[in-house]
């Protein structure tokens, strides 16, 4: 357990998406985890309007097992998605999509101001941008600046260098938007209302060894983790290792 993997493949390749992918379902223990994050979006989604539900960077993820009719996308073309396209160019009409999902994938935009603006124009009255997003909390903190391979620059500004799809980022741009800079968000962005902003996740993530290393725990133990993780969040938000952002569209 815990032995880091030998992927040996660029970071912004499509075989390093697919390749995450069969990591995911390959460990019990981070697949749980999974399952417990889409099933934020699940909840979510039963109180969106009629119409269609799109996850954007999905990756190497799995969403559908749990949200069939979800449409999967990425900027990188994958076999295992329904489409292909930027996150900041959407090929959706004005006010059609129901519910926009993303998994720790609005970290890695370039422009969180391009996106945003996408967003307001593709949802529908009372749809919702539903993401899961790094926490910058004091334990989320250290970990991302210490022990993770992604920029965590909480001076950054609402643009990130543009690299590649996965090696640009910034762990800390959803803090920055929407708490940091939360006026600035209101007033640029006035019928995006943050509905909620909730912590969680303070050790499952870390010990699952993610996409990255082997477990650092055993699989069994996922569900005991699971009951430490409630705990540790009932204690302080700072604790957490993410936070689920969610943002409704006003009328």
């Amino acid at each position: 357990m815990g032995l880091k993997y030998k992927i040996g493949l660029p970071l912004d390749t499509a075989e390093r998406a697919l390749l995450h992918h069969q990591i995911i379902l390959g460990k019990p223990f981070l697949k749980n985890l999974y399952l417990e994050w889409y099933k934020i979006f699940i909840d979510e989604c039963r109180k969106l309007p009629p119409g269609k539900i799109v996850e954007i960077g999905s990756g190497g993820g799995f969403i559908k097992e749990s949200m069939p009719d979800v449409l999967t996308s990425d900027i990188l073309m994958l076999p295992i998605n329904d489409l292909s396209f930027s996150a900041l160019n959407m090929p959706f009409d004005d006010f059609s999509i129901s519910g926009l999902l993303a998994l720790n994938t609005f970290h890695h935009l370039s422009d969180a101001d391009l996106f945003l603006s996408e967003t307001n124009r593709v949802l529908k009255a009372n749809g919702k941008l539903l993401m899961i997003e790094p926490a910058n909390s004091i334990w989320g903190r250290f970990i991302y600046s210490h022990f993770h391979h992604e920029p965590f620059y909480q001076l950054g500004h609402w643009q990130i260098p543009l690299q590649g799809p996965l090696s640009g980022a910034n762990g800390a741009l959803p803090w920055i938007v929407f708490i940091r800079d939360e006026n600035i968000f209101i007033k640029k962005y006035p019928k995006l209302i943050i509905e909620e902003i909730s912590y969680h996740t303070p050790l499952s993530y870390l010990l699952s060894g993610g996409v990255s290393f082997k477990n650092f725990v055993p699989n069994t133990s996922f569900s005991l983790f699971k009951i430490i993780d409630s705990f540790l969040v009932t204690i302080s938000k700072q604790l957490s290792m993410f936070m689920t952002i969610k943002i409704k569209k006003l009328k």
